[in-house]
């Protein structure tokens, strides 16, 4: 069964970030949950649609692919009910209220993904190119080890949630008033905090580095497509995983021509003798030029295709075709020679052309009609 438009169930921008899809979520859950809607047949279905929109959207990792190709890899479409579509309670509660439910132990805070925009000019789409990043973001202090502290043992107690890393927090929801319990927001959930931070990062174990990076873009990319560098995001706080780092790809605009997936068009000029008579029309690609067979009696908005001289497709590497329409050019100056060989061709298909005169010559002959007169 072909996949929904994920975006559109949550009623959302392809360029949402990732609280806007949060926020939608919330909001639509509410409206359509079957508990809440107990004598509309059609609420569960509605709901499992928005669940199934969000378990996709919300990962990181599944919304690049879903971006990139239009779908997820089957495996990674829930089909269960809506507490498999989120792992468990602790997910549910994360969607609902903004929180986790019970967490166990200190937590560890993974570091942010990141975003970085590349343009690439449709040559480098057909050849794929590297490209040069400099990123500035958090990584890991190494004065410190990325543990905050002067020294190993420099830890007390938070004094916020008194070491256990969560706190308690009740909200009003249509399900009636629900008690959530979230990680601390003063330790991060670790239950503790350093009393001696690091001068070189101010106790966060992390500071800001520029680095340069080198990412290869595949052959074939489509305007928006994502490249995922993992774990060259933001470093975690105090040794945490790091997040990763989004490249999304970007095609310039080609003075020549337009893309349409990996097919290519593109229009070319073409004289009257070429059209009327047949032959060969020299045209432009990507690559060069090629030649295209000019049937006789061509007209003008008439195309020709080139196989195999269009884009690569990402995944496959096959490559499209190049469509060329004829646009017929009328010359704007003529010799004499040339303009008796028209007047002949003219007057042998039975048509009638004006004498090319001159204004003064045509008002003279009216001026002269006149005294005749």
């Amino acid at each position: 069964m072909a996949q929904r438009d994920y975006y559109e169930s949550l009623g959302l921008d392809r360029r949402a970030s990732q609280d806007e899809i949060k926020r939608a979520f919330r909001r639509l859950a509410h409206r359509h949950h079957p508990d809440v809607n107990p004598d509309d047949p059609g609420a569960e279905a509605r709901f499992k649609e928005i669940a199934e929109a969000y378990s996709v959207l919300n990962d990181p990792e599944k919304r690049a692919e879903y971006d990139l190709y239009g779908r997820v890899a089957p495996g990674q479409v829930p089909t269960g009910d809506v507490w498999d579509t989120f792992g468990g309670i602790s997910d549910i509660f994360e969607a609902f209220f903004g929180g986790a439910a019970a967490p166990r132990g200190r937590q560890v805070r993974r570091g942010n993904d990141l975003r970085y925009d590349v343009e690439v000019t449709l040559e480098e789409v057909l050849t794929g190119v590297e490209r040069r990043l400099e990123v500035e973001r958090p990584r890991a202090c190494d004065a410190c080890g990325s543990t905050g502290s002067k020294s190993e043992s420099a830890e007390r107690a938070c004094p916020t949630c008194r070491g256990a890393g969560q706190v308690r927090q009740q909200r009003a929801t249509p399900f009636g008033r629900i008690t959530t319990i979230n990680t601390c927001p003063n330790c991060g959930g670790e239950g503790a905090v350093v009393s001696d931070p690091c001068p070189t990062c101010h106790g966060s174990g992390r500071k800001m580095v520029l680095d340069r990076l080198t990412v290869a873009i595949p052959a074939g990319l489509e305007e928006g497509g994502m490249i995922r560098l993992n774990g060259e995001g933001e470093a975690g706080e105090r040794g945490a995983p790091a997040g990763d780092l989004y490249v999304v790809v970007h095609v310039k605009p080609h003075r020549l021509f337009v893309r349409h997936g990996r097919d290519l068009a593109c229009e070319a000029p073409l004289s009257f003798a070429t059209a009327a008579l047949g032959g060969t029309l020299r045209v432009p690609t990507l690559e060069g030029e090629d030649e295209v067979h000019i049937s006789p009696g061509t007209q003008t908005g008439e195309s020709f295709t080139l196989l195999g001289r269009g884009l690569p497709d990402a995944r496959t590497g096959v490559r499209g075709n190049q469509h060329i329409t004829v646009r017929l050019v009328t010359p704007q100056r003529l010799t004499d020679r040339q303009r008796e060989l028209l007047s002949e061709f003219a007057e042998e298909g039975g048509e009638e052309v004006e004498e090319h005169r001159s204004w003064f010559e045509r008002i003279r002959d009216v001026i002269r009609g006149e005294e005749d007169e």
